[in-house]
């Protein structure tokens, strides 16, 4: 077999670094940690609106069931007026990534 050996000096930008995939994705999985969302930031961050969100999302038993904090999720459902909606950021993001295809194929 041949081998081809090239040395190459590519130049990076001062405000730039070079580091690991791996190293990436920690710092973005700790981006969400100890972070709750309320409505209005799951709004933005699904791009869609609160009444969407509780139609299909939050309120379809086949969901309700594993979000809810009574059953031992990670929403938290108001049960009295003044009471906000609350999502632990880490585990609702990986909840909507894993369940986009059962969120939009009812």
């Amino acid at each position: 077999m041949q081998q081809l050996n090239v040395s190459l000096s590519i130049p990076i930008p001062k405000d730039m670094v070079l580091i690991h995939k791996v190293e990436l994705k920690e710092l973005k999985e700790s981006e969400l940690k100890g972070v709750y969302w309320n409505m209005k930031t799951l709004e933005q961050r699904i791009n869609k609106k609160s009444e969407w969100i509780k139609e299909n999302i939050l309120y379809p038993s086949r969901f309700r069931r594993m979000l809810d904090t009574e059953k031992g999720g990670f929403v938290f459902y108001p049960k009295s007026k003044g009471q906000t909606w609350s999502f632990q950021a880490t585990k609702m993001a990986d909840f909507l990534d894993k369940h986009f295809a059962d969120i939009f194929n009812k």
